[in-house]
């Protein structure tokens, strides 16, 4: 999707298309208890823990938006309406329904309303929806962090680190920090901060195969150890006692920073007669990725437990990640119904956000949503 720069870049929504079929896959194969499985091959940890796909989603926000303003200022307030015409419209519609579902069963619509209401501080909205609460408060950081940048461009790895020791302190007074370091600002700051760094620092690993894959294989190898110490639910219990909780927002965040900016700079992603048609299918999930993140969690129980009665048995992990391939596909329809009726029309209102003049080296990097 072009961004209100008119900037569009085809090989990150290729990744928004994969942290989004890592979400769906996390949430299918939990119809037959998959998420509290041990580990299968080892790259399938990363559906089996699919729950990293939203890390995936935050290290490319902060690429994204580094890229989109290297040495560029920025409109503080335009920015913001961006990012509110761009979220809240289908955000709104999806707490909407599910307001409407929790009525349905007879449920407590007054609780259900509270937890809206604290969801714009903590980490209580449906749907995904608190990973949009992680990104707002990301925009309140936002002047700070554009301004040590300008002035000194190490300081975003010294803010990188206070986090870190933020959530080792966290650690000594509460004994974990998962729920802080997974549901919260606290964690994702890391990820959107090594975003911005694997932006600034890409030639590192420009045209470095062979050092990507090396650091590719080695993440996969840690993923399928996290997964085999417990993973998300059961090291040894949720929320993890596990110190490991401290660093690995920052080990994610590291990984896929890393990765996506090879990516970026290893091939030529522009659109146009030269993309095949399988990159152009696999770009536009990407498009439709905010949609499926939030409408997913309409459908992807249900169709489970309905493949899981009438049509084979998902307690085999390796049969629930086949399925879950083609049930994705399934929301392709949808999500471009979302799209196009609820996200788009909004998108015309969108504001320049960026001024022309350029502004003094280092170059500065910020973050926004990941669909911009």
């Amino acid at each position: 999707m072009r961004s209100s720069s008119g900037q569009y870049f085809v090989g990150l929504d290729h990744v928004r298309a994969v942290a989004a079929f890592m979400v769906f896959s996390w949430h299918f194969i939990h119809v037959s208890g998959g998420q509290y499985a041990g580990p299968l091959v080892p790259p399938l940890s990363l559906l089996t823990e699919g729950h990293t796909g939203v890390a995936l989603f935050m290290s490319l926000s902060g690429y994204l938006f580094a890229k989109l303003l290297a040495g560029k200022n920025i409109l503080y307030k335009a920015f913001l309406w961006n990012r509110f015409i761009r979220l809240v419209p289908l955000l709104a519609l999806v707490l909407l329904l599910a307001g409407v579902a929790v009525a349905w069963r007879g449920g407590d619509l007054g609780r259900f309303w509270q937890a809206i209401v604290v969801g714009m501080v903590r980490p209580t909205l449906p749907n995904g929806g608190w990973s949009i609460t992680a990104e707002f408060h990301f925009y309140l950081l936002l002047p700070l962090l554009l301004f040590l940048t300008r002035r000194w461009r190490p300081a975003l790895l010294l803010v990188l680190l206070a986090s870190i020791g933020l959530k080792a302190y966290a650690y000594q007074q509460m004994g974990q920090v998962q729920s802080l370091s997974y549901w919260t600002i606290i964690g994702r700051i890391d990820q959107f901060i090594l975003g911005i760094l694997a932006f600034q620092y890409r030639d590192l690993v420009k045209n470095r195969f062979w050092l990507v894959a090396l650091i590719g294989v080695g993440f996969i190898a840690a993923y399928s150890w996290f997964d085999g110490l417990g993973g998300f639910y059961k090291n040894p219990t949720y929320p993890s006692p596990d110190p490991l909780w401290i660093f690995w927002p920052a080990v994610e965040g590291l990984a896929y920073g890393t990765l996506i900016a090879w990516y970026d700079n290893a091939f030529d992603h522009r659109a146009g007669q030269g993309q095949s048609r399988l990159s152009r299918f696999v770009a536009m999930i990407g498009t439709y990725s905010y949609s499926i993140y939030l409408l997913h969690f309409f459908v992807v129980f249900r169709l489970a437990r309905a493949i899981d009665s009438h049509l084979v048995d998902l307690s085999n992990l390796y049969v629930a990640l086949a399925f879950a391939v083609p049930s994705f596909l399934l929301m392709i329809p949808l999500a471009h119904l979302s799209f196009r009726y609820v996200e788009k029309p909004f998108l015309r209102f969108r504001k320049p956000y960026m001024k022309d003049e350029a502004v003094a080296e280092p170059d500065a990097g910020v973050v926004a949503a990941s669909a911009p």
